[in-house]
């Protein structure tokens, strides 16, 4: 794709959204008729000279209630190192229908975010109606309200232009919505997960369970996401559309990182300022506290409920362990590949749908000697016991100076609840 650079002065955002003013950038963006050729207005910044690691991409439209874009942006650039900034390129798609609330927006960000415009870092764009598909006579699937069906059919445009645009800017992108914490560090924590994932394959890595916030994608993959999302633009809602494409490109589950890199602030919807008070609870504010969690089986002696494996506790898949007859000496293990140099534990038991089903009394052993089978070990000491279903160690490495083969969570007492293992998370020496 060829872009054509225009660097847009801060003083002149006012004017960029009037016809006779406009300054576009034309991108080819493939053979689809409605992404080909597209008129980008380049509202505030200059493209980088160089491709990034990461592009943070977010549309934003006028909300019926409440203004978080600023925080937003504000999160992204504060909880970022230097080192990280200079790898780090944020796009905003002011997308509302009405030019003067894009050019006041415009106005705002550029009177906030000037260094960061001037450096390459953000870059303001808007792509004009007449680019649209129509939002007439939409098809009513799942029964939507009519506006509803205009209001999401819009959104999967938007977010189409937006990654049709990012294409060339990054290697990797980032999709997050207009109202949303960051955590501290959280591109060193996005390249951290994508160690743990290198040689495999995959379409969609995630970094919170809400919506379209921390949905990563590399950005080789942008320019068929964004045709996929304007063909089907009017059949469903865009995190529905994101799903299928996940399955089309052959990745089955969910890949999830824990804990959550973002956080939603909003208190308000986009869509008729409905009340949204949505909050992730397994973000964690800390992206450089993040666990190792290195690769390892998981076996449990209790009963399994329905798909809620052992594995579901430990890696990226979504959801966590459900046991169904917890009594005394039944025991949940982790075996390492290979024997680990652990210096802190955590585990959280239970969850908020189910807040009996937590470990009431329990012990956390670490274990020597793998068994050759590898689903055990021979020697065990305990480390530490449960408290309300929680555990937390530190310092582990002087209590246990050796390797660790396994990581047993063993139960000391009958308990008539059933035992839901949320995460189990472990830090090493030297990762």
């Amino acid at each position: 794709t060829q872009v054509e650079e225009i660097v847009v002065a801060p003083h002149k955002v006012l004017q960029l959204l009037q016809p006779e003013g406009a300054q576009s950038i034309l991108q080819d963006t493939g053979d689809l008729p409605a992404l080909h050729n597209i008129s980008y207005h380049l509202l505030a910044g200059s493209l980088p000279p160089h491709k990034k690691f990461l592009a943070v991409g977010l549309a934003s439209v006028r909300r019926p209630r409440g203004y978080y874009l600023p925080a937003t942006l504000q999160s992204l650039f504060k909880q970022s190192t230097e080192e990280e900034l200079q790898e780090l390129v944020v796009v905003v798609h002011l997308a509302d229908r009405d030019p003067t609330w894009n050019s006041r927006v415009a106005a705002d960000i550029t009177h906030r975010f000037t260094p960061q415009l001037l450096l390459g870092r953000l870059l303001l764009i808007h792509v004009p109606q007449e680019f649209y598909p129509t939002l007439e006579g939409l098809k009513r699937n799942f029964n939507d309200p009519e506006e509803r069906v205009k209001f999401r059919s819009k959104q999967n445009a938007d977010y189409a232009f937006l990654f049709a645009f990012a294409a060339n800017l990054s290697s990797y992108f980032l999709m997050i919505e207009d109202d949303v914490w960051s955590a501290k560090s959280f591109l060193t924590g996005i390249r951290k997960a994508l160690a743990s994932r290198e040689g495999s394959n995959w379409a969609t890595l995630e970094f919170s369970k809400l919506g379209y916030i921390g949905k990563l994608y590399r950005s080789s993959d942008l320019p068929r996401l964004a045709r996929f999302l304007l063909l089907f633009y009017q059949e469903m809602p865009c995190d529905w559309l994101l799903v299928h494409f996940r399955l089309l490109l052959a990745q089955k589950d969910v890949i999830r990182f824990k804990p959550s890199l973002f956080q939603h602030m909003g208190l308000y919807s986009s869509f008729q300022g409905t009340l949204n008070r949505l909050e992730d609870d397994e973000f964690q504010a800390d992206a450089l506290d993040l666990p190792d969690n290195p690769p390892a089986a998981l076996f449990s002696t209790m009963s399994v409920f329905e798909n809620y494996e052992p594995h579901k506790a430990y890696g990226t898949a979504e959801g966590y362990f459900w046991g169904k007859n917890p009594e005394a000496g039944k025991v949940f293990t982790l075996v390492f590949q290979q024997a680990e140099p652990i210096t802190r534990l955590r585990v959280r038991t239970g969850s908020e749908e189910r807040r009996e089903d937590f470990l009431h009394a329990g012990v956390l052993e670490l274990g020597r000697r793998r068994w050759g089978d590898g689903r055990d070990c021979s020697k065990y000491i305990t480390v530490g016991t449960f408290e309300k279903g929680n555990l937390e160690l530190r310092g582990l490495e002087k209590v246990f100076p050796k390797p660790v083969d396994c990581v047993r969570i063993r139960v000391t007492r009958d308990q008539s609840e059933w035992l839901i293992i949320q995460s189990i998370e472990v830090w090493t020496a030297g990762r």
